[in-house]
C-alpha cells in the first residue's frame, strides 16, 4: 500500500513491543485523479464488505476517515443500509465524523470550518453519534485557529501529520490558538495516516512475518511515546479497505495488539496539554512531511469561484434573510452551505486533481453562488416592491454604517440627481450616457410581422415597452421602451393597428433617457437604504449632513490629471515603465507598484518548480495609458502592457522555449472617495503554458515578517520556512482577506500565495501558476511523487484571467484596525436593487439592521436560528482585550457554543450589549429580535 508521499516500514525490531492499537480505516479523497462519481463507485464497493465483515464478525473496528461525506454518499447509493451503519455507530464499533468533509484550512473561510464541523457533527449524530476527535489526517497545514474550533464545539483531542514543527519530538504535544485555548494533539509520525499499512502487506508470505514487523513499528514508534502508552498503528491507505482476515492477522500476531476505533484509542486519555511542548498558531513546517503549498496557486479560477460564492453566501444571502425577509429560505441556504462545504475538500478547491474534477468542482461552487444570488435576488425583490420604479434599494452587507459606491443606471437626461428616502441629497458621477435610439429602419410591410414576433411579452431590445404608435398618415411604427414598465401592453393592439398595412414602413425603437451613474449613498449597519431622483446633483462637495454615520465620506473629491490619480488619501502617478508610485497625505512614497513578473513553472499542482536555466520577464515591450473616469467620485486609468513571454517550457533541458507569445496585460487603477486604498484589477490573455505570473509591488520599509488574514486569525510569519522533508520549504504562504508587511498591505478578493521578497524589500502577489501535470514523479523541488503523473491541460489555465487587489499603506509595524475594516469594506461591497413599486410613490426611509462595533471585530456570519433568534459569529482581530458592541432591534441577547446551543446570557439595554473579548477570541452571541 503506498502513500500519497510514499513512506513505508521497515521489517525487524525488538520483540517487547508495547501494546499496539490498530485502527482499520481507509482514507477517502472523494474526487482527485479521478471524478467523484468513479470514486463513489469503488466506495461502495468497499463498505459494502465492511458493513457485511463488521456484522459478521464482532471483533471488527473501523473508522470512516474523520468525514460523514463518505457515509452520506454510500448511504445515498444503499439507503437501505442507513440502519446497520447505525447500528455499527451506536455499538461504538464504526466511528464517524466529526467533519463532514476533509477540508483545505487555507482554501475556505473560517465559517466554512465551522459548518463543516456543524454539519459533520450534527449528521454522526443522527447515526448514533459522532466521533469527538478532531481528526485532521492528510490537509496541507492546519490554520491557527482550529484548536479554538475544535475546543468551542467540545472537542478535546487533535490528531495531525502534516505541518507538525522539528521542535516537536514526542506523539502529543499543544496545540495552542493565538486566543490561548490549547487541544492536547496527536501527532501521526512516521508515515502518517499510513503509519501501519505496510505491517500486514503481503501476508500470504506467512504470518510469521508479522511479530518481526510489529517489533520493527513499535522500535520506530517507541521514541515517539516517552511517557509510554499504546502505540497509535493507522493501518488504511488511500480509497483502500483493510484485509478481509485482518481480525485474525491482529488476534493471531502473538504481540500485545488490539483493533479499535479512533475515537476508541482516545476513549479515557487525558485531554490536558500540561507539560507538553506547546505550539502556537498555525502548523505550516515542511520538517516531518510535504505540505504541497503550490496548491494555493494552481487553478486560480477556483479560487476566485470559492472566495465569490462564500461570500455571497455568509455575507449577502444569510444576512438578507435573517434580517428583511419574511418567507422562508433555509433550505436553499442549507443546500448553498452543502456546496460549499463540499468543494472545500482538500483535493477539491485545491485544483490539485484530474481536469474532469476540476470541471466538477467550479460547477458545484457556481452553484452554491447561484442559490446564494438567488435568496439575495428573493429578499431583495419583497423589500423592492415597497421602493418606487425607477428608485433603487441598497442594503449594507457589514455591520458598521458606512458610506459606499453603487453603480446604477437611472431614467433621466441632463444631470441626474439623486436622493435618499430620508430625503438627504446623494452624490452622482455620470459613467456612460445611453443611446435613446436603439433602432431605425425601413422595412416593406410585408416584414412586419415579422419583425413583431421580436416582441417577447413586452419586452424589446432587452427593455419593456412602454407605449406605442402607429402612423399611417407617414408609415412610422414607434415603440417607446424603458428599463421597467407599469403600463398595460397587448402585442395583439399592435397588430391590430397594422392590419392591412401597405407600402414601406419606417420603424423606430426609442429608449427613455438612461444614465450609468455611480452615487455615493449611506446605509445602516447591515440596514436598507432607498435612492431616487429628485435631487439636484451634488457630486461636487461633500456630504454635510451625516444622520446614518458619523464618518466623512469625502472630504475632497477624487481627480484623474494625466498618469495621476488623487483622491486626498492617496495618489496614485503611472510611471513610465507602467509600475505604479503611491504617495500619501504624510509624506510616505511608495515605488514599484504593480510590476508584473512572469517566470518558469517545471513543476505540478502540488509543487512549483522553476527551470535551472530560468528566464524572469519583467521589462513591458511597451507603455500606453488610458484614461478611464475622471472624477469626482471614482476615477480610474488603464495601464496597458504588453510583453513576450516564452510560450512553454522545456523540461528536457531544463529552461523556457526560445519561442514567445506576446501577452497584453491591462492594469486597472482606481481611486475611489473616502477610500484609503488603491483599486488594481490586472486582466491578461494567458497565452502560454508552464509558468508562473507574480504581482509586485515595493515595500515602505524593509520587512523582517509578514502578515496574513485568514480563518479568523492575522497570522505572524517569517521570510523563509523551515524545511526538513522531501520539498523545498518556499515561503510562499496563502492569505484570505490580506497579506501585509513593511507597511503594504494587499486586499484580496479571494485565497492568494504570496511572498515577501528581496530581503523583505517587496512583496510579491501569485496571479497564476500555469502547470500541465497533477503530479510529475520527478519534481526538482518535491522528492517524492505526490500523486500519479496525470496530464492536466487545463491547468495551464489558457485563456483571459482577471485579478483584483488593493494596495493600502498603513503606519506602525503590524497591520491595525484600519486595515481589518478596509478589507472588510474592499470585500463587501454595497448591494444594490431596482425598485419596481408604483412610480410616484415616496421612496421608503433608512432603516437599521444589526450594528457590531469595536476595534478589530470582525463579523463573520449572521443567519436565521428559527423562532425570531438570529446568530452573529465575530472574531476579535487583535492582540489587545477589546468590546464589542452589538445593537438592533433586539430583546435578549445569550452567548452560545460553536453549535448554536445557547449559554451565558448578555445584559440588554434599549437593543445594545457588550460583550468583552480576548484577543483573537471567537465568539458567537444569539439575538432575539423584535
Amino acid at each position: 500500500m503506498r502513500l500519497k508521499d510514499g513512506g513505508r516500514m521497515e521489517d525487524g525490531g525488538r520483540a517487547d513491543a508495547p501494546e499496539i492499537v490498530v485502527v482499520p480505516h481507509t482514507h477517502w479523497d472523494r474526487e482527485w485523479y479521478l471524478p467523484f462519481q468513479r470514486f463513489r463507485l469503488r466506495l461502495v464497493s468497499l463498505m459494502d464488505g465492511v458493513v457485511d465483515r463488521m456484522e459478521a464478525d464482532p471483533r471488527w473496528r473501523f473508522t470512516l476517515d474523520g468525514q460523514m461525506a463518505a457515509v452520506d454518499d454510500y448511504l445515498e447509493i444503499r439507503p437501505e443500509r442507513r440502519e446497520r451503519v447505525a447500528a455499527l455507530v451506536r455499538d461504538g464499533r464504526l466511528a464517524v465524523g466529526p467533519w463532514q468533509i476533509l477540508h483545505d484550512e487555507f482554501l475556505c473561510s473560517g465559517e466554512n470550518i465551522v459548518r463543516n464541523l456543524e454539519l459533520g457533527m450534527r449528521r454522526a449524530e443522527e447515526l448514533g453519534a459522532a466521533m469527538m476527535v478532531g481528526y485532521l489526517p492528510d490537509q496541507f497545514g492546519h490554520c491557527a485557529q482550529t484548536p479554538q474550533i475544535l475546543r468551542l464545539a467540545g472537542i478535546e483531542h487533535a490528531c495531525v501529520w502534516r505541518g507538525v514543527p522539528d521542535r516537536v519530538r514526542a506523539r502529543s504535544f499543544a496545540w495552542e490558538a493565538p486566543d490561548g485555548t490549547a487541544v492536547r494533539t496527536q501527532y501521526l509520525p512516521e508515515g502518517g495516516y499510513g503509519n501501519a499499512a505496510s505491517m500486514f502487506e503481503d501476508f500470504a508470505d506467512g504470518a510469521s512475518l508479522l511479530p518481526g514487523r510489529a517489533a520493527g513499528f513499535a522500535e520506530a514508534m517507541g521514541r515517539w511515546y516517552p511517557d509510554g502508552g499504546p502505540l497509535l498503528a493507522m493501518y488504511g491507505a488511500d480509497h483502500t479497505a483493510p484485509a478481509a482476515d485482518l481480525a485474525d492477522r491482529v488476534g493471531g500476531a502473538g504481540v500485545p495488539m488490539r483493533l479499535d476505533t479512533l475515537a476508541g484509542y482516545f476513549a479515557g486519555q487525558d485531554p490536558s496539554t500540561t507539560g507538553l511542548t506547546r505550539v502556537r498558531g498555525e502548523l505550516r513546517s515542511h520538517a516531518r512531511a510535504n505540505i504541497l503549498p503550490g496548491v494555493i496557486s494552481v487553478r486560480p479560477r477556483l479560487k476566485q469561484l470559492m472566495g465569490r460564492a462564500e461570500r455571497l453566501v455568509e455575507r449577502y444571502a444569510e444576512p438578507l434573510a435573517a434580517l428583511w425577509y419574511a418567507g422562508a429560505a433555509q433550505r436553499f441556504l442549507d443546500l448553498a452551505w452543502r456546496r460549499l462545504v463540499e468543494v472545500s475538500c482538500h483535493d477539491s478547491v485545491t485544483g490539485c486533481g484530474s481536469d474532469e474534477t476540476a470541471e466538477q468542482v467550479a460547477a458545484r461552487m457556481a452553484e452554491a453562488e447561484q442559490l446564494g444570488r438567488a435568496v439575495c435576488d428573493l429578499v431583495t425583490a419583497e423589500r423592492a416592491a415597497s421602493v418606487p420604479l425607477g428608485a433603487h434599494l441598497v442594503f449594507n452587507p457589514t455591520p458598521d454604517a458606512r458610506a459606499g459606491l453603487v453603480f446604477l443606471d437611472v431614467p433621466g437626461g441632463g444631470e441626474p440627481g439623486l436622493e435618499t428616502g430620508d430625503g438627504r441629497p446623494v452624490p452622482v458621477q455620470v459613467l456612460e450616457t445611453a443611446p435613446t435610439v436603439l433602432d431605425d429602419a425601413v422595412h416593406p410591410a410585408s416584414a412586419l410581422p415579422v419583425l413583431l414576433e421580436r416582441v417577447y411579452g413586452r419586452v424589446l431590445f432587452g427593455q419593456e415597452i412602454r407605449d406605442w404608435s402607429v402612423s399611417r398618415d407617414d408609415r412610422t411604427l414607434t415603440f417607446h421602451v424603458t428599463a421597467r414598465a407599469d403600463t398595460p401592453f397587448d402585442i395583439g393592439d399592435v397588430r391590430e393597428a397594422l392590419s392591412g398595412a401597405e407600402g414601406e414602413w419606417r420603424v423606430r425603437i426609442l429608449a427613455d433617457p438612461r444614465r450609468s451613474v455611480t452615487a455615493l449613498v449611506e446605509v445602516p449597519a447591515l440596514g436598507l437604504a432607498a435612492v431616487r431622483t429628485g435631487a439636484p446633483a451634488v457630486a461636487d462637495k461633500p456630504v454635510t449632513d451625516k444622520p446614518v454615520t458619523d464618518k466623512p465620506v469625502t472630504d475632497k473629491p477624487v481627480t484623474a490629471d494625466g498618469r495621476a490619480l488623487d483622491n486626498g488619501l492617496l495618489r496614485a502617478e503611472v510611471r513610465d515603465g507602467g509600475t505604479i508610485g503611491l504617495r500619501t497625505p504624510g509624506g510616505v512614497v511608495i515605488e514599484g507598484i504593480g510590476r508584473i513578473v512572469d517566470g518558469g513553472d517545471l513543476g505540478d499542482s502540488y509543487n512549483h518548480a522553476p527551470p535551472a536555466a530560468d528566464r524572469l520577464v519583467g521589462a513591458p515591450e511597451s507603455v500606453r495609458v488610458e484614461r478611464v473616469w475622471d472624477g469626482p467620485l471614482v476615477a480610474a486609468l488603464d495601464i496597458v502592457r504588453t510583453y513576450r513571454w516564452p510560450a512553454h517550457g522545456d523540461v528536457a533541458a531544463g529552461a523556457r522555449s526560445e519561442a514567445e507569445e506576446e501577452v497584453t496585460v491591462v492594469t486597472r487603477a482606481e481611486l475611489r472617495a473616502g477610500e484609503p486604498f488603491l483599486r488594481l484589477r490586472v486582466t491578461f490573455d494567458n497565452r502560454c503554458a508552464d509558468h508562473r505570473v507574480r504581482l509586485h509591488a515595493a515595500l515602505p520599509r524593509r520587512a523582517g515578517s509578514s502578515f496574513a488574514e485568514g480563518q479568523f486569525a492575522i497570522v505572524e510569519r517569517g521570510l523563509t520556512a523551515e524545511g526538513g522533508f522531501g520539498e523545498r520549504p518556499l515561503p510562499t504562504y496563502p492569505a484570505n482577506g490580506f497579506a501585509a508587511a513593511g507597511g503594504l498591505a494587499v486586499l484580496l478578493e479571494h485565497a492568494t500565495e504570496y511572498e515577501v521578497i528581496g530581503g523583505g524589500r517587496e512583496i510579491a502577489l501569485t496571479l497564476m501558476r500555469s502547470i500541465g501535470y497533477l503530479s510529475r514523479d520527478r519534481n526538482a523541488y518535491r522528492d517524492q511523487p505526490a500523486g500519479p503523473q496525470l496530464p492536466t491541460p487545463g491547468a495551464q489555465s489558457r485563456g483571459e484571467r482577471t485579478v483584483g487587489m488593493a494596495i493600502m499603506p498603513y503606519g506602525g509595524d503590524r497591520p491595525g484596525d484600519d486595515v481589518v475594516a478596509a478589507a472588510e469594506r474592499y470585500r463587501h461591497d454595497l448591494l444594490a436593487a431596482a425598485g419596481y413599486g408604483p412610480a410616484d410613490a415616496p421612496a421608503p426611509p433608512s432603516r437599521d439592521g444589526v450594528s457590531i462595533t469595536g476595534p478589530g471585530v470582525a463579523m463573520t456570519s449572521l443567519r436565521a436560528r428559527g423562532d425570531g433568534w438570529v446568530e452573529a459569529r465575530m472574531v476579535a482581530e487583535t492582540p489587545a482585550p477589546v468590546t464589542a458592541v452589538l445593537r438592533g432591534a433586539f430583546t435578549e441577547a445569550t452567548r452560545a457554543d460553536l453549535r448554536g446551543r445557547p449559554g451565558v446570557p448578555l445584559d440588554v439595554h434599549d437593543g445594545t450589549a457588550a460583550l468583552a473579548l480576548r484577543p483573537w477570541e471567537i465568539a458567537t452571541v444569539r439575538l432575539r429580535m423584535r
